[in-house]
Parts: structure tokens; sequence; C-alpha cells
């Protein structure tokens, strides 16, 4: 799916990060184009599918404390992922990840729940409205099923420095209900599953905080059992 869509498919790296002292283990699929969301090294190829061995176990993404409760997180795991450096972005990413869970997989769209950024008014980060804007223009999506939630779910950072910025994530309703009394305490239950996210890097966490990066860029993970 992803080659047909211009995509060049590239091998895992390594689980052990051979270049980046900020990592003890590959945490995301994305470590391995660091670089190029840094703008320190110019991609041949705008357009990166792969799938990558992931060791969640130490740093910021640190799974360990929830293996074995909720039957969702491991310690190690390949992460789907596709890459734009600087390419196409929201409208094309949100475009393409619906075109391939509904109409390709099948999943039916009844089951499928957004979610979006909402701003907490700090470092001056607005709420992704653009992201709501697309979901609703590029998919059928029931307009119901777009929620908002913090920076605690949907703003990404591969660590405490680094690329990072406001995701969507995908969750599938594993039950069968329809209406929830508080959808935003539901969606981080063992209700819905998360499937995929979707984050929009235009920022990099320094020491010193957020700065703005000269090209926006698309970072999508989907676990892979």
């Amino acid at each position: 799916f992803e080659k047909k869509h211009g995509h060049k498919i590239v091998p895992s790296a390594s689980v052990i990060p051979h270049n980046d002292p900020t990592l003890m283990f590959t945490n995301a699929g994305m470590n391995q184009f660091k670089d190029y969301f840094l703008n320190r090294v110019i991609p041949v190829d705008k357009r990166i599918a792969d799938s990558q061995k992931i060791m969640r176990v130490a740093g910021k993404h640190n799974d360990l404390d929830e293996v074995g409760r909720d039957g969702t997180h491991h310690t190690f795991f390949e992460m789907l992922g596709n890459w734009s450096f600087g390419d196409y972005y929201k409208k094309e990413a949100i475009a393409m990840a619906w075109e391939l869970l509904t109409k390709v997989w099948g999943l039916p769209k009844e089951k499928l729940w957004v979610t979006t950024f909402k701003s907490d008014g700090k470092d001056g980060i607005p709420t992704d409205d653009e992201a709501i804007k697309y979901w609703k223009e590029v998919t059928d999506v029931d307009h119901s099923h777009i929620v908002q939630l913090g920076r605690k779910d949907n703003f990404w950072a591969m660590g405490d420095t680094g690329p990072c910025g406001p995701c969507s994530e995908i969750h599938y309703n594993k039950t069968n209900e329809t209406e929830f009394e508080n959808i935003v305490k539901d969606i981080s239950s063992d209700k819905f599953v998360e499937i995929w996210n979707l984050v929009f890097i235009q920022f990099n966490q320094t020491k010193d905080g957020l700065v703005e990066l000269p090209a926006k860029h698309v970072d999508t993970g989907m676990g892979l059992e």
C-alpha cells in the first residue's frame, strides 16, 4: 500500500541506536530518521515506509509498567510506519490512513474513533483545528467520533529532547456501545484500543524549549504483533 503511494520501503534499523546518545534503545520507528527531521541530513527519498523493531524498556516511552495489564503493550514489537520529510502533510496522511483501514483492510467505519490535539495553553501551541478540518473533508468518519484530547494523549515526542509535534490517533471501539457517558474518559479505557498514531512533526524539543522546524513532516506508527 505504501509503495503504491510513492514510499520507498527500507529495512529496520538496529534496536541499539549507534549514533544517538539520548536513547538506550530504539523506541520508535522514526529514530533512524532523526537527522532528516532536524534538517541535519537532506533525505534522498522524501517518502519512506518500513517495519521497525522497537524496544520500550527505557526512557520516555517505557512501557514496562503496562505490559501484562491491558493486553496491548509489549516490551519488544515491530512498528509499521510511513514518513514524509517535507513532502505531504496532515491532509494526505489522514486520507491515506483512512483509505488503508477502511477500503483496503475493510475495518468497519462505525467502529473507528479519532483523537486530535487540544491546546493546554503552554508553549504557544494552538489546538489542532487543521487536523479536525481534514478528518471532516477527506474522510467519511462520523463527525461525532472526533474527540479532542490534551498533551498527554495527543502530543508526541521521541524523548525529553528531539523532534515532536501534535498527533492524531485512530482508535477501535471494542464494544457494541454507541453512546458513551464520558468519551474523553472512555477513549483511554479498555473499551478502545489505539491502532494508529499520525504524528505531525513541526517542532524540536530542546533543553531550552520548543523550536519550530524549517519544514513540516509526517511520522506514523502502527504496532505490529
